[in-house]
């Protein structure tokens, strides 16, 4: 029999039909031996232990006549088999050695036990009810599996990876999906659900799908160990969990022709002599002085905008394809005076120098103190980040979302799950247009958001006239 879920609130129901492991064959871990592969994880995968699975999921129209149902679920069910012959450290299980000193080390053993594939029905629910009205139903967060379970949760109690939850509404499909972000950070996520669509709406050989081939070996500087022995007695040890923070989250998006005028105004107030400002960093610094202005933090306020910066294409030794995180945190820090009294393009520019100024020597520095004193992130902790006066963005929006066409039309609204919802948190994504166009998830305190809604300098470059609104539980 199914089981039924809900949201936040008492959001209406989901039904819950099947659940089932999906596996790749056999021959699918390169062994000639037929024993599992180990695979080590670096600092970047092990400080992400602590944290919440990546949540991200599409949702797409109806497929025609015939083509739902159990019929629809077998086809994305196969096509997410195959995906894993490519991706196959997915359907692997982390797990935990002892070692001498009381200490312990984590890898990701693959050993083909699956990934979760989950069927379900929320025939109450329609795709206008998502889209088309301001306020979000919370019934969203009940379209993802493993809400709230940090990576270190799958390690001790071998839970899978990697889930897939396929949930069919009254006029759509919802394919949420969740990684543990410790096996894979969010290139990695995106490529394997680009592959999977791919299969499905071409019935396509494994060879011809033309996102990049993953590539499973671990990035190691010469003078880590490997394994990475944390010092801990049990992996527990390193959990903290927290209450979840008041926020409510909201949709942004800014056509190109809008973000264009951004970056326009941002490069006129810098001086000739800079580096030309991105569309990214001048739609980010415009979100970071609205909200500094929607916090009302007084202008003495120190306040911080973190980046993450992609190490592939940057760092020799880490291709395209690399299967694990590979990025670095980064952060901006001013006044709140300084952002507002300075303008769009100082700030802007402040977002830019961060990430031209990436040192190679530097992070292969951090990853050998990491491995000498292990730090983990912990997104609940309220002492962290500066709770209220920081942003944090994360995501791109070269990561190709609206391409996830299974066959049937591309996907109308991309949406993520309850995890790792912190207050200032940015999520970015590829607008529904062609060009530059983006989608923001701002993350942050309900006041906040209810001023920032009102401020007529943000809300004039916002594509729609207001935004979707969903309460954090």
């Amino acid at each position: 029999m199914g089981s039924e879920q809900t949201g936040a609130g008492g959001a209406d129901p989901v039904r819950i039909i099947s659940r089932r492991m999906i596996k790749p064959p056999p021959t699918s871990p390169p062994s000639d031996s037929g024993e599992a592969v180990n695979i080590h994880l670096t600092p970047w995968d092990l400080r992400l232990i602590t944290i919440d699975y990546i949540q991200k999921g599409i949702l797409l129209p109806k497929p025609p006549a015939g083509g739902v149902g159990e019929r629809l679920v077998d086809t994305l069910e196969s096509s997410f088999e195959r995906a894993l012959c490519k991706f196959y450290p997915f359907a692997g299980r982390l797990v935990v050695e002892p070692h001498d000193g009381g200490t312990v080390a984590v890898l990701l053993r693959c050993t083909g036990e699956g990934a979760e594939f989950i069927h379900a029905v929320a025939p109450g629910v329609a795709v206008a009810d998502i889209v088309g009205s301001l306020h979000i139903p919370s019934v969203v967060w009940a379209f993802f599996p493993l809400n709230y379970v940090l990576g270190a949760d799958a390690a001790t109690e071998s839970l899978p990876v990697l889930s897939v939850q396929v949930t069919e509404l009254a006029d759509g499909v919802f394919i949420g999906m969740s990684m543990n972000h410790s096996v894979g950070d969010g290139t990695a996520f995106w490529e394997f659900f680009n592959t999977c669509s791919e299969i499905n709406r071409g019935g396509v050989d494994l060879h011809e799908v033309r996102t990049p081939a993953p590539a499973h070996q671990r990035f190691f500087i010469d003078t880590s160990p490997v394994p990475i022995r944390l010092p801990f007695s049990k992996l527990q040890d390193v959990v903290r969990r927290f209450e979840r923070p008041t926020v409510q989250e909201c949709f942004f998006t800014f056509s190109a022709a809008s973000i264009q005028k951004l970056k326009a105004r941002a490069n006129s107030e810098t001086a000739a002599t800079v580096v030309a400002i991105s569309s990214l960093h001048a739609l980010l610094a415009h979100v970071w002085r609205a909200v500094s202005r929607a916090r009302r933090l007084p202008p003495g306020q120190e306040t911080s905008h973190s980046l993450l910066i992609g190490c592939r294409g940057r760092v020799k030794g880490i291709p395209q394809g690399y299967l694990g995180n590979a990025a670095v945190f980064s952060k901006a820090s001013s006044t709140v005076g300084e952002i507002l009294d300075k303008g769009l393009g100082w700030t802007a520019w402040q977002l830019s120098r961060v990430v031209a100024s990436f040192d190679e020597a530097a992070m292969a520095d951090w990853l050998d103190r990491w491995t000498r004193d292990p730090n983990f992130v912990y997104a609940g902790d309220k002492s962290v980040g500066g709770a209220g006066v920081a942003v944090a963005t994360r995501s791109s929006p070269r990561f190709d979302v609206f391409g996830n066409d299974f066959g049937w039309g591309k996907p109308v609204a991309v949406r993520s799950g309850p995890g790792n919802k912190t207050d200032g948190k940015v999520t970015v994504f590829e607008g529904g247009e062609r060009g530059e166009s983006m989608s923001l998830e701002v993350c942050i305190a309900p006041d906040a958001l209810q001023r920032l809604q009102v401020d007529e300098e943000f809300m004039d470059a916002v594509t729609v006239s207001m935004p979707y609104v969903v309460s954090s539980p």
